[in-house]
């Protein structure tokens, strides 16, 4: 008898969730994608100096004089103190590995000091590489270009994605014989793709004897939208 009122009380629990399926409309659901190219407005430069000393105390002032310089002539090359950013600063011993030795020996100590440039008017990157290589910075780990303000890029490939979502969707419910319905929900699929590089192979002469590709810029977006579908 328990038995027959546990499997009668399951039936009437499943009952609603049984209905509500059998009643939940059709849906398509489709992922869209919308990319904008740009060029871009600035440009941020990740250079060094590297200064080498018998002790640590005498590798790390040379490298401050050096460095001193280096931020004097990008200042001069008209570079704000909010674009000079410090991101790196090490101090390392030099290890030398003799022949026939057991143990290595310190012969000196290396200080590295690497600076993040922030360089917003981009005629002006072939001189501001010029001027750091020529008054002490012997490191460049390299160049990358954005947008000082990226978000009207950004809303306009949202807004391509979504375009690009109704499109398919649309498309798909032709080829089905539906029609599309309300929409039940709006997803962006993941993170926005930040703007990348997309060289175009030939040099953009600047004021200098520095030449600097520019390139232009693509941003995407990805948006899944689902759809009710109208029978």
């Amino acid at each position: 008898m328990r038995l027959v009122k546990t499997a009668l009380l399951a039936a009437l629990l499943l009952q609603p969730l049984t209905a509500a399926a059998e009643t939940a409309p059709p849906r398509i659901t489709v992922t869209g994608e919308g990319r904008v190219e740009t060029r871009p407005d600035m440009a941020t430069v990740n250079l060094g100096v590297t200064t080498e000393a018998p002790t640590a105390a005498e590798a790390m002032a040379a490298n401050s004089d050096e460095l001193a310089r280096v931020l004097e002539r990008l200042r001069a090359a008209g570079i704000a103190e909010r674009d000079l950013q410090t991101s790196s600063l090490s101090l390392n011993p030099n290890w030398h590995h003799a022949a026939g030795a057991e143990q290595p020996r310190i012969t000196g100590y290396i200080a590295s000091n690497q600076l993040m440039v922030r360089v917003r008017d981009l005629t002006a990157l072939g001189g501001v590489l010029d001027a750091a290589v020529k008054d002490g910075a012997n490191t460049l780990n390299g160049v990358t270009f954005g947008l000082t303000d990226p978000e009207p890029m950004l809303a306009e490939a949202r807004r391509k994605a979504v375009a690009d979502a109704r499109a398919r969707a649309e498309l798909l419910a032709e080829a089905a014989g539906v029609a599309l319905g309300p929409i039940d929900s709006i997803t962006e699929a993941g993170a926005m793709n930040g703007p990348q590089p997309m060289y175009r192979g030939a040099a953009v002469a600047m004021e200098s004897s520095m030449p600097v590709a520019e390139g232009e810029l693509s941003i995407a977006a990805n948006v899944t939208v689902v759809w009710q579908i109208s029978q």
